[in-house]
């Protein structure tokens, strides 16, 4: 039974997804608990999420040593771990893809973020981790990056899901909207099945007011009289108004002729997923970055603490699109202030996949610490 906060969320046309994932929560019932009992419709992972899940505990100890016996490096070692976890993920999720005839129940796997820049890298990725996992519920992660969109566009048209993560500014999701259009004109074009197509774009959304409030705070150092005020109330406010206008391109591009086209032969739209919702900041509501992203056709993929905030005392709205001009004016604002919102987005892209590849190096030493572990376990 869906959770009545849930529920008026699917109401809304917006899935819940959770971001997270660990051996535990598969094998102890819980993750299909959750999918039962909460309405969670989806899951996705990522380098950090795993570094966790493996150095948090012995989950992972008796594959890890069977695979050391094997010869494995650690970072075959890590694939063959993350390809079991969301391999059983997507058959817990297979109801829910089934019942919704393909429009939702994913897992989500993401390729290494060393690959974020490097097209044949992520290529070559992608489609192993597709073949390895071999459900039709998986969604592979690309970064949305400039090297990234055309991988994206191709990987699409050769009939895999993909989720594009590290979505930060609107040009870059425009990007990937029309990669997506494209390729669903090419497999068309060569008469082939477009209707179980899927695909999510990640829109980051907590780290743009991390990011710009502490470029308000470096200002307000300095600031005196209405210029003070207009910085105090842009803080909290940019990083909902950057998303609600990335919507409002979604429904630009999915609203037009092109797209209806596609439509008809049975295609769905590429469905905006709101990322990083949970709230850094204790001064702001914990379920700010929920309740103001409520809308048709869009995914919040939550930290545990979020939803269960969320299901605690979140407000339910559509809030999508309630009001783009005031939206566009906060942008003016902080444009006027000096705060180049391009500047921010591209400065989040790049620490984005800097952090990621930090994780996957951390997550990698910890599986080789782990063999040296289990490797002097043996010898004992």
């Amino acid at each position: 039974m869906t959770h009545p906060q849930i529920q008026r969320l699917l109401e809304q046309g917006q899935s819940v997804w959770q971001d997270d994932i660990t051996r535990g929560s598969l094998r102890s019932g819980k993750l299909k608990q959750t999918i039962d009992q909460v309405g969670i419709r989806g899951l996705t992972s990522n380098p950090t999420i795993f570094e966790k899940a493996i150095s948090g505990g012995n989950d992972y100890d008796e594959q890890i040593a069977q695979l050391l016996r094997e010869g494995k490096s650690p970072l075959q070692i890590f694939e063959a771990v993350e390809i079991a976890d969301i391999g059983e993920a997507c058959d817990l999720f297979r109801t829910v893809y089934d019942a919704s005839n393909g429009a939702d129940g994913f897992s989500s796997i993401e390729v290494s973020p060393d690959a974020a820049r490097d097209a044949d890298s992520t290529r070559e990725q992608v489609r192993r981790l597709w073949d390895s996992v071999g459900r039709p519920n998986l969604m592979v992660k690309i970064p949305g990056t400039i090297e990234g969109a055309a991988v994206i566009e191709e990987m699409l048209a050769e009939g895999r899901n993909i989720n594009i993560t590290l979505l930060f500014s609107i040009e870059a999701y425009e990007r990937v909207a029309w990669a997506y259009i494209r390729a669903l004109e090419a497999r068309r074009s060569a008469g082939k099945p477009i209707d179980r197509i899927s695909s999510v774009a990640s829109f980051f959304v907590s780290r743009v007011d991390t990011l710009v409030d502490k470029l308000i705070d470096e200002k307000l150092a300095m600031a005196t009289g209405a210029q003070r005020a207009i910085l105090e109330s842009l803080k909290g406010k940019i990083a909902v108004a950057n998303a609600h206008l990335a919507y409002e391109k979604f429904q630009e591009i999915f609203g037009g002729e092109r797209f209806a086209r596609l439509k008809e032969a049975g295609a769905r739209p590429q469905r905006p997923l709101w990322a990083s919702t949970g709230t850094k900041n204790p001064a702001y509501s914990d379920t700010l970055y929920v309740d103001s992203l409520i809308g048709p056709d869009t995914v919040n993929t939550m930290p545990a603490k979020t939803m269960e905030a969320f299901m605690d005392h979140g407000t339910v709205a559509r809030t999508v699109d309630k009001n783009y001009a005031g939206d566009r004016e906060l942008m003016e604002r902080l444009a006027s202030v000096g705060i180049d919102i391009n500047a921010v987005t591209d400065q989040l892209e790049t620490e984005g996949i800097d952090s990621f590849i930090k994780s996957f190096e951390s997550l990698l030493a910890g599986v080789e610490a782990k063999q040296g572990a289990l490797a002097g376990s043996a010898a004992d």
